[in-house]
């Protein structure tokens, strides 16, 4: 999405009135910060700065919405249960929108491109865990030679 492709709106709400705007382009920026992320009930993000930027192409008979986010979010690891930054670079193309909507709520579609394109696992790189959850994980690891002892016996 280049920025010179049209004027760019700064959005204080999420919400994009979709009936209120002129056929053609339209270009919106939206910051998703921790107060946003604070807002989403029962999610796994605990915050975040991700630069959300809005495409539509509002013609007779459809609207075509590309979104592009970019930026960190927080989340929990796994293994340690400590926060954990997690790249976010997602570009989706011709977002799927119900029939001929008035309204398109921003807030809910970028938290749900954010989510589906997290890892399934979130964990630290190799030594990034907090150091005493690591090492009580490591005294209750089970060992292949362990396993067998236990199989056998």
């Amino acid at each position: 999405m280049h920025a010179n492709c049209g004027m760019m709106n700064t959005q204080k709400s999420h919400i994009i009135e979709i009936e209120k705007l002129e056929l053609g382009e339209h270009l919106f920026d939206f910051q998703l910060d921790n107060s946003y992320f604070s807002t989403i009930e029962v999610s796994e993000v605990l915050g975040g700065e991700v630069d959300a930027k809005v495409r539509l192409i509002v013609e007779k008979d459809r609207v075509a919405v590309d979104v592009d986010l970019c930026g960190t979010v927080q989340v929990t690891c796994d293994r340690c249960l400590e926060p954990m930054d997690v790249e976010v670079d997602v570009y989706e193309e011709d977002v799927d929108l119900e029939e001929e909507p008035q309204m398109l709520d921003m807030a809910w579609l970028a938290y749900e491109l954010i989510i589906v394109n997290l890892p399934l696992v979130h964990s630290h790189q190799d030594g990034g865990c907090n150091p005493q959850m690591a090492a009580l994980l490591q005294d209750h690891l089970c060992t292949a030679m362990e396993d067998e002892n236990d199989i056998e016996g």
